[in-house]
């Protein structure tokens, strides 16, 4: 795994938001260090969720800020602050579909109504190995999701008119953040 030293949040037009992630065999404490910087860039720039391929990672790993998720809903807070994802798949999803403004650490400032399956079922293994299969719904499923397409090359700008995406695109170049 790369050095985790040097990881940092990368922005759109960056080509690795595009890229294929790899599988992660297992569970070293290489990569829980990853996972802690993850969580301080995450914290850093006030996010409730980043993927591998946000901070030049290509793997498939995701940390979600699953207390602060709980707090925004008004639900029970959870035991740990962080769900940390390895090689999550979606296994099914609602009919029902919900729009929801959608943000990206990744697309500073630019923000969106983004229709999504409204619940999702996801496997995936935990930062013990261990394999997990979660039912999500609300901003937790959302979040999960929208992590998700991040592993898959996908960003949410990606669900909107070419039109839009263009011009936001080019706002992000014009940031030049």
């Amino acid at each position: 795994m790369e050095d985790v030293k040097n990881i940092s949040l990368i922005i759109e037009p960056d080509p690795r938001l595009r890229q294929p992630t790899q599988k992660v065999d297992e569970v070293s404490p290489k990569l829980l260090e990853v996972f802690n910087s993850m969580a301080k860039i995450m914290e850093q720039f006030d996010g409730i969720g980043l993927a591998g391929p946000q901070v030049g990672l290509l793997k498939k790993i995701i940390i979600i800020d699953v207390e602060t998720i709980a707090r925004e809903e008004g639900k029970e807070l959870p035991k740990k602050r962080y769900l940390k994802i390895i090689n999550p798949l979606i296994i099914s999803t609602s009919k029902e579909v919900c729009m929801m403004e959608e943000g990206c650490l990744s697309v500073p400032t630019i923000y969106y109504e983004i229709e999504r399956p409204k619940t999702i079922k996801v496997s995936f293994m935990d930062e013990n190995g261990d394999n997990i299969e979660l039912e999500a719904d609300g901003l937790l499923a959302r979040c999960i999701e929208h992590e998700i397409d991040h592993l898959n090359g996908k960003l949410f700008i990606d669900y909107l008119s070419p039109l839009k995406k263009r011009m936001v695109i080019n706002k992000l170049k014009k940031m030049k953040v």
